[in-house]
């Protein structure tokens, strides 16, 4: 196995595993996009949980190790309409604050956005 420097990512096992890390994390997001669309609503599991993914994602696509694996900017706008979508129709039933709504909105838009960027700077 290959290794150039002394950091954590700075292997071929270290690119393997984080290889593994980041394809479990998108396989996850396609799989509950895939689903049933209530699992995506506001309160629920991956409805919080999806943008979790996408920042960790990013995160770990802003530190140029490699080995991360993202999806295409395709892919990220597909999953952006589609769960925006639900979000704009089912969070009023939970009765927000008009600034939750509309900060929460921007948050999830902005999460969204940046993954497809960290994408397109890979491709680059």
């Amino acid at each position: 196995m290959g290794t150039w420097g002394s950091g954590n990512f700075d292997s071929d096992g270290a690119a393997d595993h984080l290889a593994m890390v980041t394809d479990r994390l998108i396989a996850e997001v396609k799989e509950a996009m895939d689903g049933d669309p209530v699992g995506l609503e506001p309160d629920e599991y991956w409805g919080v949980a999806i943008p979790c993914n996408l920042e960790l994602l990013g995160l770990i696509a802003q530190q140029g190790y490699v080995g991360a694996l993202l999806p295409d900017a395709a892919t990220i706008d597909a999953w952006k309409t589609k769960f925006l979508s639900i979000w704009d129709a089912t969070i009023d039933d939970l009765e927000p604050t008009d600034d939750y709504k509309t900060e929460r909105r921007a948050v999830l838009i902005r999460t969204f956005d940046r993954l497809t960027e960290a994408t397109t700077d890979l491709a680059d």
